[in-house]
């Protein structure tokens, strides 16, 4: 397959022309024409690079890219190393960040919620413009079983402040960085909010606001997206996707 032709269907697929997002989606940096494996990761670094070439991929599909808007990149230290070692090996970068988050079906968030057994998934957290997570219901999950299947399934690290109801019926879900948005949860009445990260002054305002907040890893919630892209992908066209996971344990 082209890249150029990969870019255009997943570009149509994740529809990302409706995010106002940070970094450019699709393809970051051109490299050979055709494509027959892709290597999977979270983040654009040196080591997923390196397990690339190794593995013998055409290109590389992260969710956090390369380029971002709030960044000056110089081609130096670090950020030299990961083009080079990409142009030296003529290895294509696709990276898709919001609509990675957003998607309903190839989505972090949406994932989650599937994993966890949430019903009635719906977007949640608008983010100008567009939502970027997903919010949905239980038959009143018992807390202590929620948070068990939290830390079995997505981080046995993850940071849990159970300060909502016994029984949980609601829950938002906003991968990554998204600890603030624990207010559009408490304003929509959930029982419990999951993210990446957390803040110090996030544990005083769930126990006042009376709900849940899990911080389950800013990694660890963002495995999904590529992950259902990349099996979407290699049950679609002639091509060999395979998901590289490296540790972060933030």
């Amino acid at each position: 397959m082209k890249n150029i032709e990969l870019e255009k269907y997943i570009n149509n697929l994740l529809d990302i022309s409706k995010y106002n997002d940070m970094c450019p989606n699709g393809l970051q940096l051109e490299g050979r024409n055709q494509l027959k494996k892709i290597i999977s990761g979270v983040s654009a670094c040196v080591e997923l690079f390196e397990e690339a070439i190794a593995r013998g991929a055409d290109a590389v599909l992260v969710h956090h890219g390369l380029i971002w808007n709030f960044e000056r990149p110089l081609y130096n230290g670090g950020y030299k190393k990961r083009i080079k070692t990409l142009l030296q090996n003529d290895i294509n970068l696709f990276g898709y960040h919001l609509p990675l988050d957003g998607d309903l079906t190839y989505g972090n968030n949406a994932v989650i919620a599937n994993l966890l057994g949430v019903k009635n998934i719906e977007p949640f957290d608008e983010h100008k413009g567009t939502f970027i997570g997903c919010c949905g219901t239980f038959n009143g999950l018992g807390s202590a079983q929620l948070f068990k299947k939290v830390k079995q399934d997505i981080n046995p690290e993850a940071v849990i402040f159970p300060f909502g109801p016994k029984q949980i019926n609601s829950i938002g879900i906003v991968s990554g960085a998204a600890q603030k948005d624990i207010k559009e949860a408490v304003f929509q009445g959930l029982d419990c909010f999951l993210t990446g990260e957390v803040s110090e002054h996030t544990y005083h305002y769930a126990k006042e606001e009376g709900i849940h907040f899990i911080a389950a890893g800013h990694h660890a919630t963002e495995v999904f997206g590529v992950q259902a892209l990349g099996k979407h992908l290699q049950e679609t066209f002639d091509l060999e996707v395979e998901f590289v996971n490296i540790h972060n344990p933030i």
